[in-house]
Formats: structure tokens, C-alpha cells, sequence
């Protein structure tokens, strides 16, 4: 009988010890805070900040490739229909419908247009450089098209603060029917405007003040035209209302446009009325 219950009280001894650990377990874990217990919550919030951190990196990416798509579609359009001078409406809505997205996911939501009066050389402005247009709605520019002498070549908006030139070349209407052997022509269009911040009205907004246009010989016939005088054209004031002149707001003189999407190589515009939309690539 004592050999049972010894044995007995042996057998129970690693239970009895079990207990203890579990008791001592649950004490490092129930009582006051320990190390291990203030790390724990850090490591929770470090995982909530990844997290955030890497949807944030999803998101951004993921907004790039879109921005990246339309901007693919929006060329393929512009170039199959002319810049607009050769659109049907169902293209012309079309443009419109990738101008509109992209314009929602602008990276230059405000202050596109700092810098652009020049004055201070601290401050660039995001819109200087050589911008060619590759999309258009504005009338005035559209009826080049239609010319019976000349049609309008390539087009530029040239912004050096706090002037913004822009440049037409015009080819004969006869050219586009003869040989590229023919000796080329070349007249080129140069409308010279004055830039200012509208910053009360919108940071994204540039007032324009028109100064005159310049026509320069380029090519006859395909000879450097460069030693033909160019002819300079001044705004005549004292015969022309500038607010008749299209793109101008009589309200609120001088005229303007709004930058609407801008990134490092792609800038839309808006005209105020009666101007339209300009599209533009960096080059």
C-alpha cells in the first residue's frame, strides 16, 4: 500500500509542475506590462503604417498607368485625325472623353502658373519650354485648315516667362499635290503675347495680353528664305477693339486659359470663350 501511494504521489509530481508553468505563463502574460507586452502594440502599428504605405504605392501606381494609357490613346487619336482639322464629331467626343479623365487625375492640380511673369528667378515656371500642338478645338485655329492658299503646318506655343509666342507654319495649298522633289515653301506665323498670373482667380490660370504678329520667310522654293525681311504687325489699338478678338473676355481684359492637365511632357489648355481646347506635347 505504500509502495502504491508513493508511486501514486510520484506520478502526480510532473502534473503538479505543469501547473506551476502554466500558472507562471499566465502570470508573464496577465500581469504588469512587460517588454515583451509594450512591443507587441508597436509592432501592430508599424504593420498598420506598411499598410497604408504600400496601398498608397499601389494607388499612385496604379493612377500612373492609367495616366500612362490615356495619354497612349490620346496620341494615337490626335494623329489619326489631324490634330482636329480632319475630325468627325464621334472623334471629336472621343478626345473629349480622354481629356476629361485625364484632366481628373491632373498631377498639377494648382500653381501651374508660377513663374510665368518672369519677375522673380528663383521661381520656374512648370510651363516654360516648347510645347507642340497635336489637338484643337478652337475655331480660329480650325479654319485655317480650309484655306484655299496655304494650310497650317506645324504649330507650336513657344513659353519663355513672361512671353508666350505662338507659331503656325504655313506650306502652299499646291505643294501638298506636287512632288517631294518640288522645291519647298515655308511662311511662318509668329503671334506674340504678354503672360501674367491670374492667382485671384485660379493658380492654374495665365492672363494673356496680345502684342502682334510677325510673318517670317522660312523656304522659296527650297532656298534659305533667311535674308528676306520678316514683316512685323503690330496690334493697330486705335483701329481694333481687342475685345472683339477671339479668346478674349471682354469682362475681364486682357484674355487668358486655364491649365488644365500638366505633366512633364503632355499640357492642356482651355481658351476662355470663344476659344477652345489646345492639346500639346513637349519637344
Amino acid at each position: 500500500t505504500t509502495t502504491l501511494t508513493h508511486h501514486h504521489l510520484v506520478s502526480q509530481q510532473p502534473c503538479v509542475s505543469n501547473s506551476r508553468t502554466s500558472s507562471s505563463v499566465g502570470v508573464l502574460y496577465s500581469s504588469a506590462p512587460s517588454d515583451v507586452e509594450q512591443e507587441q502594440p508597436v509592432d501592430d502599428d508599424n504593420d498598420d503604417d506598411d499598410t497604408i504605405t504600400s496601398a498608397t504605392t499601389i494607388n499612385s501606381d496604379q493612377q500612373q498607368r492609367r495616366i500612362d494609357t490615356l495619354k497612349t490613346q490620346l496620341l494615337q487619336l490626335c494623329a489619326s485625325y489631324d490634330r482636329g482639322f480632319g475630325a468627325s464629331p464621334n472623334a471629336r467626343d472621343k478626345v473629349q472623353t480622354l481629356v476629361k479623365e485625364l484632366e481628373s487625375l491632373n498631377p498639377t492640380p494648382q500653381d501651374a502658373a508660377r513663374g510665368i511673369e518672369g519677375d522673380n528667378t528663383s521661381v520656374s515656371s512648370p510651363l516654360e519650354g516648347n510645347w507642340r500642338m497635336i489637338w484643337t478645338t478652337a475655331l480660329d485655329v480650325l479654319s485655317l485648315g480650309v484655306s484655299p492658299i496655304a494650310v497650317p503646318g506645324a504649330i507650336y506655343q513657344v513659353i519663355d516667362p513672361p512671353v508666350a509666342t505662338n507659331i503656325i507654319d504655313f506650306i502652299p495649298r499646291i505643294q501638298s499635290v506636287l512632288p517631294l522633289e518640288f522645291p519647298q515653301s515655308l511662311l511662318r506665323a509668329k503671334v506674340t503675347t504678354r503672360c501674367s498670373s491670374r492667382s485671384s482667380q485660379s493658380t492654374n490660370r495665365v492672363g494673356l495680353v496680345f502684342e502682334g504678329v510677325t510673318l517670317e520667310p522660312v523656304e522659296l522654293l527650297g532656298m534659305n528664305a533667311d535674308v528676306l525681311p520678316s514683316l512685323s504687325i503690330p496690334l493697330p489699338t486705335q483701329f481694333i477693339n481687342i475685345d472683339d478678338l477671339p479668346g478674349v473676355d471682354p469682362d475681364n481684359t486682357p484674355g487668358y486659359f486655364d491649365v488644365t492637365y500638366l505633366d512633364s511632357d503632355l499640357l492642356i489648355i482651355q481658351q476662355n470663350a470663344p476659344g477652345g481646347y489646345f492639346v500639346s506635347i513637349k519637344s
